[in-house]
C-alpha cells in the first residue's frame, strides 16, 4: 500500500514459496449510538464516506485482489460496495464478535454498566473482554475460544490459499488477527481493537510458512487535514 511491491496474485518472489497478502479492512462507521446488534449493523453517511474514500486510494495505488471476502455483516459488506469492489463470498467467520451480547452478560452478571460515551467504552471493553476470554460468561452468542477458532482458522486457509485478497470485517475480528499473528496474550486483543479506526487498512503477509504483520491501522484515505473529522473508531 506504500508503494512496496505487492505480494498478490498467486505468484511468489520467493521461489516456489507460498505467498499471500491479506489486506484487512475495517468497515465505516456504524450507528454508533445503537444499543443492540441489528440497529448498529448500518453505515452512517460518514461511513460510506470513508469507504468511497479508502476505495479510491487502493484504485489510484493497487486495486488487484485475488478474491475479495466480506463477512455476512450488512455494514461489512456495504463497505466492500461503497469501495467500488465486487464481493467474491461472504463467510460468517469474518463476523463481528456480540458485543452487546457480551456487555448485557457482563451486566447481568457483575454489575458493571453499560458506557454512556466514548471515554466510558475505552474502559468497558477490555473489562468485558477479560470477562469474556476467562471464561466466566454464561448464556453468551459464543465462547472466547469459538471465537478465537473461526477468526484464525479463515486467517490460516487465507494464507494456505494464497495470492493477495481483501478481507472486510469489524475491529474485533482484526483484533484476533492481529493477536494470531504476533501471539499476543489474551489481553493484547483489546487494546488492539480499541486503536482500529473506521475503514483503516491492516496486511498479514505469508512466506515460507510464517505470518507477519506488515501494517496495522493505516488510514492513508483520511492522512490529509480537511478529512480530520472522518478518524472515528466509533
Amino acid at each position: 500500500m506504500s508503494g512496496r511491491p505487492a505480494l498478490g496474485c498467486g505468484r511468489s518472489w520467493f521461489h516456489g514459496a507460498n505467498v499471500a497478502e491479506i489486506i484487512l479492512v475495517r468497515h465505516g462507521q456504524a450507528m454508533s449510538h445503537a444499543t443492540d446488534e441489528q440497529s448498529y449493523d448500518r453505515l452512517s453517511d460518514l461511513g460510506r464516506e470513508q469507504a468511497r474514500w479508502l476505495g479510491a486510494h487502493l484504485r489510484a495505488t493497487d486495486p488487484r485482489f485475488d478474491a475479495v471476502i466480506t463477512g455476512t455483516l450488512t455494514r461489512q459488506a456495504d463497505t466492500a460496495r461503497a469501495m467500488g469492489f465486487e464481493i467474491t463470498a461472504r463467510d460468517p467467520r469474518l463476523d463481528e464478535l456480540s458485543y452487546f451480547a457480551l456487555a448485557g452478560a457482563v451486566e447481568a452478571q457483575f454489575g458493571l454498566p453499560a458506557p454512556r460515551d466514548a471515554t466510558e467504552f475505552a474502559t468497558h471493553l477490555p473489562q468485558v473482554i477479560e470477562h469474556w476470554t476467562s471464561g466466566r460468561l454464561t448464556n453468551v452468542p459464543e465462547t472466547y475460544a469459538q471465537f478465537s477458532k473461526r477468526v484464525s482458522g479463515l486467517i490460516d486457509e487465507t494464507c494456505q490459499r494464497g495470492g493477495r485478497i481483501l478481507v472486510v470485517t469489524s475491529g474485533g475480528v482484526i483484533g484476533m488477527a492481529m493477536r494470531h499473528a504476533l501471539g499476543l496474550q489474551d489481553g493484547g486483543m483489546a487494546k488492539l481493537m480499541l486503536q482500529v479506526m473506521n475503514s483503516s487498512l491492516h496486511r498479514l503477509e505469508y512466506v515460507h510458512d510464517t505470518l507477519m504483520v506488515g501494517a496495522f491501522n493505516a488510514t492513508p484515505h483520511l492522512d490529509v487535514p480537511e478529512r480530520a473529522h472522518a478518524r472515528t473508531f466509533i
